[in-house]
């Protein structure tokens, strides 16, 4: 690392010039278990497109110089897709009150520097400062532990959600489907969504 990792928080329409750089963090950091992504470039711009179009959409930007090496992304659950909207609805939980907290991406190397738990404060800093948002939400791929890629030693994130105050919601799922690296074509994985409180601090 050159000099202190720096945070950098961009809005809406701010994210235009970093796009290309994220849409690249995200393709390589995905790639590793347990999403095991094989990343599509076209997919990544449609996807991310969104948080240019949403004006109240939230990047929290890891820079290391002006390499970016983490990003945090984050938006109104209403302006996400019905994919990741019918989960909420079916439950009658109102998706104006919640705030999808997207994803974070972190280069290995600066992983167990704090930077993970800065994101979420970021964002839901964000999240509190537009006022009206409940609760708090993101998703993660469920994987069976008997997955052949699998990493010897692999340690999941669910006591590091826990700690942060994000708990698992019964039958809360939605699935999604992309690309594995080690498959031929696309297939649905089961994801599930996680809440917090708003209100309460990490």
């Amino acid at each position: 690392m050159s000099e202190p990792v720096r945070l950098l928080t961009v809005t809406g329409p701010e994210l235009a010039p970093w796009l290309n750089k994220l849409a690249e963090l995200r393709i390589r950091v995905f790639r590793d278990f347990p999403y095991l992504y094989d990343g599509d470039p076209g997919y990544e711009a449609d996807y991310l497109n969104t948080y240019l179009e949403t004006d109240s959409s939230v990047c929290v930007l890891a820079l290391d110089g002006d390499r970016l090496v983490g990003a945090s992304t984050g938006l109104p659950l209403s302006h996400e897709t019905d994919a990741f909207r019918r989960s909420f609805v079916e439950r009658g939980l109102d998706t104006d009150r919640i705030f999808y907290c997207a994803e974070s991406v972190l280069l290995p190397a600066y992983r167990g520097q704090g930077l993970y738990k800065a994101f979420f404060n970021g964002r839901e800093a964000h999240a509190r400062q537009l006022g009206g948002f409940e609760l708090a939400a993101f998703c993660a791929v469920v994987r069976p532990a008997e997955h052949p890629l699998r990493p010897h030693g692999y340690r999941s994130l669910e006591p590091v959600w826990q700690h942060f105050g994000y708990r698992p919601e019964p039958g809360l799922l939605a699935h999604f489907g992309w690309k594995d690296i080690d498959q031929p074509n696309e297939t649905d994985k089961p994801m599930q969504f996680y809440l917090k409180p708003l209100e309460t601090a990490l």
